[in-house]
């Protein structure tokens, strides 16, 4: 079957994840300090990463293209499906861009004016670490991105439509988008990244940070692909995708986990061998307040796959391929929330007058508690509905990709 038909019962429980997302939102809301800290991070954690996956899969999708790789035409639907969030997770990000202006979040130390006239390291960033730059940025940037991803699937759905020589110039269309695609989104994703989610410790930087936060992302956009492939043949879909596609995906998922691992020893080890405090407070912060968080992240992300995964013959079988992915999804998902919780508890207390350690057990920062899953849960629910309508509007088998004999015939030896 090449046309996904969306049904009844996968709505009814995408739907349910998001009912069970709003409540828990709304908990957390409601039981949160004067700042509603724990509400906005956990916002902030969920729309950055739904909406870095969207970015990172279109990426991959154009980087292959432009690589002239055919082995992943026949599943390409998928990351063209859920690039198109990347409008849903602007939107998302309007009320974080507007607690900047408006004053109903504080997640930002360099947005408290007072403080950064007195403070010169957040006076030295300010020309970047700002609301119109954070503003702007977003709104542009993400708004390119989105172009970038609905014009490229336009084409690629035309080609089925036309064919023929049509199909090849539009093949070539799809080419001159990625190429914009990929050298825009380069250095954009950085600048992005900064802004969104380092910039909470405002007074730390990396110079590797861009590129670790990538990386999780790719890891989980993979893993989040394995499970909809899974699930999608399991249906009866995606009949030409087999264990070579399967294959070569679980290789990419092991070895950007791996890719991963090697990004945060590199960033940790060159910061540690430094010994610069104004680098150091990260980790340290980390380390001494949060080692389940810490500690919990290289074990679920590094070690669990480099046991699983390095076999290559686990990599043909669904049923660890599907709990590796599972596993490695909510793992990078533990990494964002690593990289965002600590900082903006720190600006909290420090704009709620409490001064000095901010770690212990504080609910929803030292480890995500019921509320985070919840919420996680809903912002899924709302990814998986949004990506598998997407789905039923085109042709699950691009039948005139120039490539599309190379993907039907792809085979590892």
């Amino acid at each position: 079957m090449n046309q996904f038909k969306f049904e009844g019962r996968q709505k009814s429980l995408f739907i349910g994840m998001m009912i069970v997302g709003l409540i828990c939102m709304g908990l957390t809301f409601v039981s949160d300090d004067a700042l509603h800290t724990r509400f906005w991070t956990n916002y902030l954690h969920n729309t950055v990463f739904f909406l870095g996956i969207s970015f990172v899969l279109m990426f991959a999708y154009c980087a292959f293209t432009l690589a002239y790789a055919g082995w992943f035409v026949n599943f390409k639907r998928i990351w063209e499906a859920y690039s198109q969030f990347l409008i849903v997770g602007l939107i998302l990000m309007l009320p974080l861009i507007g607690g900047l202006w408006m004053d109903y979040h504080h997640l930002y130390h360099w947005n408290i004016l007072e403080d950064v006239a007195n403070d010169p390291v957040l006076l030295g960033k300010s020309g970047f670490l700002n609301k119109w730059w954070y503003t702007l940025g977003t709104l542009i940037i993400v708004g390119v991105w989105y172009l970038c991803a609905r014009t490229i699937r336009g084409y690629s759905i035309a080609e089925d439509n036309n064919g023929g020589d049509t199909s090849y110039s539009e093949y070539v269309s799809i080419k001159k988008w990625a190429g914009f695609f990929m050298f825009f989104g380069a250095f954009t994703s950085a600048a992005m990244i900064w802004q969104w989610v380092m910039s909470l410790d405002a007074h730390w930087y990396s110079t590797m940070f861009a590129w670790y936060s990538t990386a999780s992302f790719l890891v989980a956009g993979l893993s989040l692909t394995i499970v909809t492939i899974i699930f999608l043949k399991d249906k009866g879909y995606l009949e030409t995708v087999d264990g070579n596609h399967l294959h070569d995906i679980g290789k990419y998922l092991f070895g950007f986990s791996i890719f991963w691992a090697y990004l945060w020893f590199d960033q940790y080890m060159l910061i540690w061998y430094a010994n610069n405090g104004e680098e150091t407070v990260y980790f340290q912060t980390r380390i001494q307040q949060y080692p389940v968080l810490f500690y919990g992240n290289l074990l679920i992300n590094f070690v669990m796959p480099f046991f699983v995964l390095m076999r290559n013959s686990v990599k043909r079988k669904h049923g660890i391929m599907m709990f590796a992915a599972i596993i490695l999804f909510f793992g990078h998902w533990w990494d964002v929330f690593m990289m965002i919780k600590p900082g903006a508890l720190h600006t909290a207390h420090e704009a709620l007058g409490h001064h000095g350690d901010h770690g212990g057990s504080t609910p929803g920062f030292t480890i995500p508690g019921l509320l985070e899953i919840g919420t996680f849960m809903g912002f899924l629910g709302l990814y998986l509905y949004l990506g598998f309508n997407q789905l039923t509007k085109a042709s699950l088998m691009p039948k005139n990709d120039p490539y599309i004999q190379e993907a039907m015939h792809h085979e590892v030896i």
